[in-house]
């Protein structure tokens, strides 16, 4: 309420309020100002985790509980202005998820959608529908919703990786599903790669073909790191870097050339040594890892220095400026399809 009122009018305005409240009726005109905002005051913080202090913690965790136990051994990247939401934005989660040798974390499905990107280790695989991913460092693998997926460790070391899923999102539209397979592991349905062959190319099986053994689902669910970073590479040798993004390039579909999920838009950057992107905001929180390089990024008058492995969030509509030392190059994920599906995204740049 914008102008005041007399002590009558006030108080008699407190009793109807009370007198409505049983009944599940409030006034709009004293809460507006909260609901509609001139522009995003999301309650999530830039946050930082190093990777070695996350790394011990869940090694710890791993001699305590097994996979089998704990169905996902994860530790949540829970966002400290979001405390009990298991949340790292308002409508993404984070966690980092640990798989020892031999372990299996067993088959099931369910109706978020997830992406994996290995933080540490080779010889582990994501199953998704039997179909196997072997995983190296800094891959990229997804699995989309209400497809079955299971992890195995085949190596003889532990296997680490960032998940990242769109639950907030799936809960805020009361739309959770999850079931659970008989059998720990799917059973194998074709050689390991076969997805790639198939649609990893820039090129699909003619679309009604048996060869088409996707149709209908999002194709392709291995993005392997030594070809996202030559293609990389080969952008950055092509010509200069975008002032706000430095070279970047975003996982398609490519079914439809649009966003690797339906909720889950994700990217790469690279920014040459001693470069500086120009200032930048943007609704869509991002969660980023640090590939390779150091350097640092300035938000909200704070510099935060970035090394190899570590996550960070940045929140909705903070400035965000990245420096890099050496050459750095990042991973990034956001919520940026959805909102721009809706007709919410929005950007400004300096």
């Amino acid at each position: 309420m914008s102008a005041a009122l007399g002590n009558d009018a006030a108080s008699q305005l407190q009793a109807l309020y009370a007198e409505m409240q049983p009944r599940s009726l409030y006034p709009l005109w004293e809460v507006l100002g909260a609901l509609v905002t001139p522009e995003p005051r999301s309650p999530a913080r830039v946050h930082r985790w190093t990777y070695a202090d996350a790394r011990d913690y869940l090694l710890r965790a791993g001699d305590l509980i097994s996979a089998a136990q704990a169905e996902r051994r994860v530790l949540i990247m829970e966002n400290p202005g979001l405390p009990g939401t298991s949340s790292v934005t308002p409508s993404l989660y984070a966690g980092l998820q640990l798989i020892l040798p031999n372990e299996v974390a067993p088959c099931h499905r369910h109706a978020q959608c997830a992406l994996r990107f290995v933080m540490q280790g080779e010889g582990a695989f994501t199953a998704v529908d039997g179909e196997k991913a072997m995983m190296r460092p800094f891959d990229l693998v997804l699995t989309p919703g209400w497809q079955w997926h299971d992890h195995g460790n085949t190596s003889n070391e532990p296997m680490i990786w960032l998940d990242g899923l769109d639950i907030p999102t799936v809960l805020h539209f009361d739309a959770s599903f999850a079931e659970h397979l008989s059998a720990a592991a799917h059973p194998e349905t074709v050689p390991a790669g076969d997805t790639l062959r198939r649609y990893g190319r820039n090129m699909r099986p003619m679309r009604g073909t048996v060869s088409d053994r996707r149709q209908g689902r999002q194709p392709l669910f291995h993005y392997p790191y030594v070809e996202w970073r030559e293609s990389l590479l080969g952008l950055a040798r092509s010509g200069e870097p975008d002032p706000h993004f430095g070279h970047a390039l975003e996982f398609s579909n490519p079914a439809d050339g649009g966003a690797v999920m339906p909720t889950i838009s994700a990217h790469v950057r690279l920014l040459p040594a001693g470069f500086a992107t120009r200032p930048r905001a943007a609704t869509d929180g991002t969660v980023f890892v640090v590939v390779e390089g150091n350097g640092a990024a300035l938000v909200e008058g704070r510099t935060i220095p970035l090394s190899p492995r570590d996550v960070l969030v940045v929140p909705s509509w903070r400035e965000l400026v990245l420096q890099a030392d050496e050459d750095l190059v990042l991973f990034g994920y956001s919520d940026r399809v959805a909102q721009e599906k809706l007709g919410l995204f929005r950007e400004y740049r300096a």
